[in-house]
């Protein structure tokens, strides 16, 4: 029944899902709140997210993927099952998914996604992989012989890849993105300023006055935590600048791990890259002023897609429509040998 199957997303910090015939269906965090006592389920998906930092001290608000791959598989499957659920795939008709996956992930990981979705109730699965998927989703033409260079900015990880001729020719994914800029913030209270502040704090604080170039007027915020010397509440103004001292250190990795991918690509891919330019995905693209840093070190322009955020699920349900060629092997199945029944 090819209505019901189903491409996934399934990111460090957020899943999305798309249906084939109907693009993107759901968008939630890939957040699960569990009673550590009982081990019984209270919430998945945006309730989850609300008691992330809130909870009290029998239930954890828990995220079952780190670093782009499954960290608790018994929760993964159960998350899994619960979004197929959520968005009507009827289980009675499996469906066939494809999921996303970091470019270098490892046979045993792999392995972990495939059995995942496969006890989530699939009738085949597929894997994807990411730098593909966002490429695909930026509307870049990977079966030319033109070279693109993409770099996927996740929660977990930064999926950087030269793709041609449908195929990746050279790539690396490194563990920082998002959750990495999110720490860095952490980090910098707790040493500048003997502050304790929480992962969401974090993130809007990254979203709302973040960069990693400076901003044509400096903005400011009023930022609460918890003193560390003496336990009572506290408050600051933070400006854009000090924030940008903290986020520039990830964001220099990523551009290390971008001039890595460059060193390996053959010069006529190079020349390619340098015409077209460096196009960027992900929700880590979004950061204020990464792509004008990406641009000034490497020399290239980098170009941020549009809707970034979209980009590796919109990818999925455009390879999900090729069905019927990847049955045959052809076009997106990673390293064509991807393809579980």
């Amino acid at each position: 029944m090819p209505g019901s199957d189903i491409g996934i997303d399934l990111g460090t910090a957020t899943i999305l899902i798309t249906i084939r015939g109907k693009g993107i269906v759901l968008n939630e965090p890939t957040v699960v709140a569990v009673d550590k006592g009982t081990n019984h389920i209270l919430a998945i998906g945006t309730e989850a997210q609300k008691m992330l930092g809130r909870t009290p001290g029998n239930i954890e608000a828990v995220r079952p993927l780190r670093d782009g791959v499954i960290s608790n598989y018994d929760l993964t499957e159960q998350l899994v099952r619960y979004f197929i659920r959520k968005v009507g795939a009827h289980l009675l008709f499996k469906p066939v998914i494809m999921i996303c996956v970091p470019s270098l992930i490892t046979e045993v990981e792999e392995r972990a996604v495939v059995d995942a979705a496969m006890q989530a109730g699939a009738r085949r699965v597929y894997l994807i992989e990411e730098p593909k998927a966002a490429a695909i989703g930026a509307g870049i033409d990977i079966t030319s012989p033109c070279g693109h260079m993409v770099v996927d900015i996740g929660g977990g990880t930064t999926d950087i890849a030269v793709i041609t001729l449908n195929d990746i020719a050279v790539s690396t994914s490194v563990k920082v993105a998002g959750d990495k800029f999110n720490e860095a913030v952490i980090r910098h209270f707790r040493k500048r300023h003997s502050i304790l502040i929480g992962e969401r704090t974090a993130e809007e604080i990254k979203i709302r006055i973040g960069c990693v170039t400076p901003r044509e007027q400096t903005i400011s915020m009023p930022v609460k935590g918890r003193c560390l010397l003496t336990g009572l509440p506290k408050m600051l103004e933070i400006t854009s600048d000090e924030i940008m001292e903290a986020l520039v250190e990830p964001a220099g990795i990523i551009y290390e791990a971008i001039h890595w991918v460059l060193e390996r690509t053959p010069p006529e891919l190079v020349g390619d890259i340098s015409t077209g330019g460096i196009v960027m995905t992900g929700g880590g693209s979004l950061l204020c002023g990464l792509d004008r840093y990406i641009s000034k070190r490497t020399g290239i322009k980098a170009i941020v897609a549009d809707d970034p955020v979209t980009c590796v699920a919109k990818g999925t349900g455009k390879a999900l429509e090729s069905h019927g060629q990847l049955q045959d092997g052809l076009l997106y199945i990673s390293r064509n040998k991807k393809m579980h029944q």
